[in-house]
């Protein structure tokens, strides 16, 4: 009896015991989590802010234009006779590309011709005749006053005629002239509108389409629009590279040589132009993408991008002063191989947590390392 009384007095005691250890062993856990937690968070890694130099890129696309461009038109009315050239011809300045022909335009120059030549012959008539008057009027009493100025005057107006004859002379010549199309500048013949026999003239009064488009392509230009927000990093001189889809493995160079000191009013972007020596392999009408680098002055703290702090309540960093942390507002300038640029009320040599999250409370004692 008193055995089976000492088995169930030891039975009920280590349920007590064992309920008891289960009761406590969540109590015991937590403390010791929050034991773990205050001395991993009692003692964090910091490090020491400095100013430094971020460098970064961007590819923005980009367009090869032709260095010069001209559109050639008939300047009068006329006739296509012969075409000396077609697309792709290489031409120099001052080559003959195409004659013209009008015959009215002979017709004119002829009867220009005539009218200078009468009013040549009266002039010439009416000089000589002041001419003597002017000698005999040396013998005193011979000649009046009266009929030798009558003379003169007659010269000069004669004269007068005679050069507005010679004007429209060379008016009709110099009309003649353009009859003849010639290259302005060296380069690549790139559209030819008209054939043979074609009645072409001015843009609108018989040519709507040019007779030709001449482009200069021994050096392009590399049109870029640069967004307002990287503007300041690109300067005269500056050099960029760049590539195009025909050619994906090849990189391009080329440097600033325009700006347009100016934003777009619908971009919001300014103009930029490079010059680009070519090696025959680039086209006018490329599309680009052109890496342009950002390296600003060391004027901005650079701070790895894991010590910045995104919480709901903004961007921070976690200061430390006088062993205890402190979160400071900041901004984020631009971000590169896992470094950001930032500002805010902090100065050179501040001690800042390297890895910030918000574990580490504001105002939280803790030794730095």
């Amino acid at each position: 009896m008193n055995t089976n009384r000492f088995i169930l007095l030891s039975c009920g005691l280590f349920s007590i015991a064992c309920l008891l250890a289960r009761c406590a062993s969540p109590i015991q856990k937590a403390e010791a989590e929050n034991k773990k937690s205050t001395e991993e968070t009692s003692s964090l890694e910091t490090f020491k802010l400095t100013k430094g130099q971020l460098s970064s890129s961007i590819r923005i696309p980009g367009e090869l234009i032709a260095y010069q461009q001209v559109d050639l038109y008939a300047k009068v009315s006329s006739f296509v006779k012969k075409l000396n050239v077609d697309v792709g011809s290489v031409v120099s300045a001052g080559q003959l590309l195409a004659t013209m022909e009008a015959p009215e335009l002979n017709s004119q120059l002829a009867g220009a011709e005539s009218r200078l030549k009468s009013q040549e012959a009266v002039y010439l008539a009416s000089k000589a005749t002041y001419q003597r008057l002017l000698e005999t009027s040396k013998t005193p009493g011979t000649v009046s006053q009266n009929d030798l100025d009558l003379a003169l005057a007659k010269q000069n107006s004669d004269l007068a005629q005679f050069q507005a004859s010679q004007a429209a002379y060379r008016e009709v010549g110099d009309t003649k002239n353009y009859l003849e199309i010639r290259a302005p500048f060296s380069g690549i013949i790139t559209a030819k509108n008209v054939s043979a026999g074609a009645y072409v003239g001015p843009s609108g009064k018989g040519s709507e389409a040019p007779l030709f488009t001449l482009q200069e392509q021994n050096k392009l230009r590399l049109v870029v629009s640069v967004p307002e927000l990287y503007s300041s990093y690109l300067g005269q001189h500056d050099e960029v590279s760049f590539s195009v889809k025909a050619l994906p493995n090849e990189s391009f160079k080329a440097k600033v040589a325009r700006l347009a000191g100016a934003l777009d009013v619908r971009l919001r972007a300014q103009r930029v132009e490079m010059d680009v020596i070519n090696n025959k392999k680039l086209l006018p009408g490329m599309i680009t993408e052109v890496e342009i680098p950002l390296t600003g002055g060391e004027h901005a703290f650079v701070i790895p991008t894991e010590a910045v702090l995104n919480s709901t309540l903004g961007t921070y960093v976690i200061k430390v002063e006088n062993d205890s942390t402190k979160w400071i507002p900041i901004k984020i300038g631009r971000q590169a191989d896992g470094k950001s640029e930032i500002f805010g009320s902090l100065e050179e040599s501040n001690q800042l947590v390297k890895l910030a999250t918000e574990e580490v409370r504001d105002h939280e004692p803790l030794t730095a390392q």
